[in-house]
């Protein structure tokens, strides 16, 4: 496989334990589209997707357009397909996962370990910062898009486990004591009480171009109805609070705690509380113009000044745009438009849904839009500063 060129990928589902991904299919032009248990589609990914009671199923790994998986590309050559300088910092990890999510219920309130958090229970180098850029969604049950992030101020441990417990109490209740729906899901009235767990977090309206910086150890929930790019640390460690989703999946204790303990669960979060004014200003993130001429405007939605772990970008094209790798790979999924890749492998049809692996050691490359009306919306995920 050469490296000097984009690299086309597959579509990388996964499955979670929240339902949605309509709008991922509607991106695809997969008909009929659905929600299911698929809402993400991981971009350019080595890592594999942490469900328990799926080990056997492979999720979440970018696969080759010609074959073969991604990870398996990037051990065989790191060097350039991650670049001499990342490598030597992080060895043969891309040191980031991109994904896009499209929720069609809230997700359960959870958090991510930090750096050291993750180190000590789960053996990893990485923790799990994410960011989340909205770029759409859908009104779902008369509520607007939103997210909940954050405590509100006075917040302690023993008030959120009690609220923990308040909201276990109730979706212990075994099944068949609880009314059910046409789907056969529990009657939420009875499986889950998640108001006193949500009361406790700031809700925040997510409007299409709002970027939200999720720092690991904070709080936190996507609202129904959103539809996102999320860019975060290369894990899958997810630790929740809540027993029941809000469509009534049932989630075992490992599914919560993901195998370190509820005590260990609870230690990961940070307790500290913000008022609202506050949290915008630490986690709301202002876009920032990197470059444009009449053909294209490269925007900057998080980076360096927010965080260490990742940057993304949104390249908006009307015209042409080329872009230097420069000895530094990234990652693209198209949005929106439609239009043509040019490299020196060729010249291919790009729309949304298409992503691509770009090796480190690639050449510069343009794309370019089909109609000067319809703008090509382009996400460009890119690596930690390998300088740092």
């Amino acid at each position: 496989m050469r490296l000097d060129s984009p690299i086309r990928l597959r579509s990388a589902r996964a499955w979670r334990t929240y339902t949605g991904g309509r709008l991922i299919d509607e991106m695809h032009g997969i008909s009929p589209a659905r929600d299911t248990h698929f809402p993400e589609d991981w971009i350019a990914s080595v890592v594999r997707a942490n469900n328990s009671g799926r080990e056997d199923v492979v999720e979440g790994l970018g696969e080759l357009a010609s074959g073969g998986y991604l990870r398996d590309l990037v051990a065989a050559d790191p060097a350039s397909a991650l670049g001499a300088a990342h490598v030597a910092r992080f060895g043969a990890s891309p040191a980031v996962l991109v994904k896009i999510i499209d929720a069609a219920e809230r997700l359960a309130v959870q958090v991510h370990p930090d750096k050291g958090r993750a180190q000590r229970h789960f053996g990893s180098p990485f923790g799990k910062t994410e960011c989340w850029h909205i770029i759409g969604g859908r009104t779902v049950g008369g509520e607007q898009p939103c997210v909940y992030l954050g405590f509100r101020p006075g917040i302690t441990r023993n008030a959120f486990e009690k609220a923990f417990r308040e909201c276990s109490q109730i979706s212990n209740v075994h099944k068949s004591q609880m009314n059910t729906n046409a789907n056969g899901n529990c009657d939420l009235r009875f499986a889950n009480n998640s108001s006193s767990l949500l009361s406790l977090m700031h809700r925040l309206p997510a409007r299409p171009g709002d970027t939200f910086l999720v720092k690991a150890g904070v709080p936190h929930a996507i609202g129904a109805g959103c539809l996102l790019v999320e860019i975060q640390e290369p894990t899958d460690y997810t630790l929740r609070v809540e027993r029941v989703t809000p469509q009534g999946y049932r989630m075992s204790d490992l599914q919560m705690h993901g195998g370190i303990g509820f005590d260990a669960m609870f230690e990961c979060f940070d307790y500290e509380g913000v008022t609202e004014a506050e949290a915008l200003r630490r986690w709301r993130v202002a876009p920032r113009v990197l470059e444009g001429n009449s053909g294209f405007i490269r925007t900057e939605l998080v980076g360096a000044a927010q965080t260490p772990c990742f940057t993304l970008e949104r390249i908006d094209i009307c015209g042409e745009c080329r872009l230097d790798p420069a000895g530094r790979f990234c990652a693209l999924y198209v949005t929106g438009g439609s239009g043509e890749i040019r490299s020196s492998a060729g010249t291919e049809p790009i729309r949304p849904g298409d992503q691509f692996f770009v090796p480190a050691a690639a050449a510069p490359f343009e794309m370019a839009a089909s109609s000067s009306h319809t703008p090509l919306v382009v996400f460009r995920a890119l690596p930690p500063d390998s300088v740092r």
